[in-house]
């Protein structure tokens, strides 16, 4: 009988890893079976969405609150599907908030489910007691932070860290000179990398501080060349703001072609999230910056324990990455920091030294493919 996997992600950093873990099941397991909720890339491995998840990629206590009568109702209309589908195995990707309810409802319509969280919630950054209540609600963690595990098996939840598909991916074929040369640019022209976020929150509230920095930059280094990679739903809409620059940025909407364009940038300007460790792996010095909504921003302060909002940060226990937050997230600070990181090679090997550190802490091993190790817990499972 054909093994049916339930899959629930509800963000795009969770449907990458929706549709990793995919592929290395049905390379194991042919006849496996998916239904659940994903994205675009989930999508293309052959899950069929009830709903677009879009509409749950939420950031802040306060945005929480007003999407709380959308999210119980996406939460009844997913374990209805769960329902129907009976699957022998539920795995739950990232989004703490989504999917420990939809982990709560699973479990309150079929006890006996085995429930299988992919990713942790980030205790040892903030709220430690989330450990507890995630091993009340699921049976196993699929971890991708060396971090993690202390803190899970200390609650009673068995922990698996199976690493993170963004540390580990190779970069054997990236080549920066590939990109210059496909933009006709000259070995010595400076390339800023903007990377504005990748959720509409974040677009209306770090997009213009970075445009606004960036086109500063652009005035005062004529051969400065912004390049800014487009992907999701708010491809389109930004590509028709940066259009309206009095110098438009070069747009890179290629997967393969955004990494060669990482490692040839100079550095970049990149709001705080996975890009980051993308940017790091690629060996690009960077300055990051971030804004929520101000009574969000109050709150998230009250519970997080890190001083530091970038993991590259968290991972060495000092700012090796130069962070803007809130109401330091504006131009005026930004722009002499990467104006520094623009014409300093000094600067700039200073931080690639720390970002190599920082990617050994977080526990990077290219030889290791976290997906396959994923599906090979999950099948253990269910075996």
């Amino acid at each position: 009988m054909s093994l049916r996997v339930f899959l629930v992600a509800a963000e795009p950093s969770g449907d990458r890893l929706g549709a990793g873990l995919m592929r290395a099941l049905k390379a194991r397991e042919p006849d496996v079976v998916f239904g659940g909720l994903g994205g675009s890339t989930m999508a293309e491995e052959g899950l069929d969405s009830p709903f677009d998840i879009s509409e749950l990629s939420i950031l802040g206590f306060v945005e929480g609150v007003r999407a709380y009568p959308r999210v119980v109702k996406r939460v009844k209309e997913v374990a209805a599907e769960a329902a129907a589908f009976k699957p022998d195995v539920a795995v739950l990707i990232d989004s703490w908030g989504f999917t420990l309810r939809v982990a709560q409802a699973l479990k309150a319509q079929t006890p006996d489910l085995l429930v299988v969280k992919y990713v942790a919630p980030q205790v040892w950054a903030s709220r430690p007691g989330r450990a507890k209540t995630l091993a009340q609600t699921v049976d196993h963690l699929l971890s991708i932070m060396p971090l993690d595990a202390p803190y899970f098996e200390a609650a009673g939840l068995p922990t698996t860290f199976v690493g993170n598909p963004s540390l580990n991916k190779s970069l054997d074929d990236v080549d920066p000179a590939r990109f210059r040369t496909h933009h006709n640019l000259a070995e010595d022209t400076p390339v800023l990398a903007l990377l504005p976020g990748s959720r509409p929150s974040e677009l209306k509230r770090v997009y213009p501080v970075f445009a606004e920095t960036t086109q500063g930059l652009m005035r005062d280094h004529p051969d400065l060349q912004v390049v800014v990679p487009l992907a999701g739903r708010v491809a389109e809409p930004l590509a028709e703001e940066l259009a309206q620059w009095p110098r438009p940025p070069m747009i890179v909407r290629d997967d393969r072609e955004k990494y060669d364009a990482f490692a040839a940038a100079t550095c970049a300007l990149a709001c705080s999230g996975t890009v980051t460790t993308e940017l790091a792996l690629s060996g690009c010095p960077m300055v990051v910056g971030y804004r929520l909504g101000g009574l969000s921003h109050f709150l998230i302060r009250r519970v997080i324990t890190t001083p530091w909002a970038c993991l590259l940060n968290i991972a060495l226990g000092r700012e090796a990455v130069p962070e803007f937050i809130q109401g330091d997230c504006v131009p005026a600070k930004l722009r002499p920091v990467i104006e520094q990181l623009v014409t300093n090679p000094d600067a700039r090997a200073r931080q690639r030294q720390d970002l190599a550190a920082a990617l050994q802490a977080m526990g990077r091993d290219p030889r290791c493919d976290p997906a396959a190790m994923a599906a090979e817990v999950v099948l253990q499972l269910t075996s």
